[in-house]
């Protein structure tokens, strides 16, 4: 459960640096000094779950310092005719930590990632952007795992 809350919180955090230009290590210390183990909102009072905060500054940090490798290897999986910068930000969140995980933590098995990246995208969305989720992140699993 705290590594899936880090997983949600680095796509949060990958979207705010998007569309904010806020750098890394600022968005990693917000959500650590004031989301994480924090009240949802004063009227609901019930603390987020705890998250894995080292695995999502982790999953942030290793975006951020990979990012050109993973947008190639997101790219080539787009569609002809697609480019990154036409996908929805939240699914290039998504696929970037999702790629990251992939590519730099053989640890974590090839279904669990995929799963945990689906299931954030079935969150955000009830279209077909989980289905592409998918597949993309199946044939970027493809790409750099043996």
């Amino acid at each position: 459960m705290a590594r899936s809350v880090a997983r949600l919180a680095a796509v949060q955090a990958l979207y705010q640096m998007e569309v904010s230009g806020v750098g890394v290590e600022a968005v990693i210390r917000e959500f650590s000094e004031h989301r994480f183990d924090r009240a949802i909102s004063p009227e609901e009072g019930e603390p987020l779950a705890s998250a894995d905060e080292p695995f999502f500054a982790e999953l942030v940090r290793g975006v951020v310092d990979n990012q050109r490798q993973i947008d190639a290897g997101i790219a080539g999986r787009l569609a002809e005719g697609w480019r990154l910068d036409r996908l929805d930000a939240t699914v290039r969140a998504i696929l970037r930590s999702g790629a990251f995980e992939l590519a730099h933590r053989p640890d974590v098995p090839v279904e669990v990632a995929i799963n945990e990246y689906v299931d954030l995208a079935r969150s955000f969305f009830e279209g077909p952007e989980p289905g592409f989720v998918n597949a993309a992140l199946d044939g970027l699993a493809r790409d750099v795992r043996a």
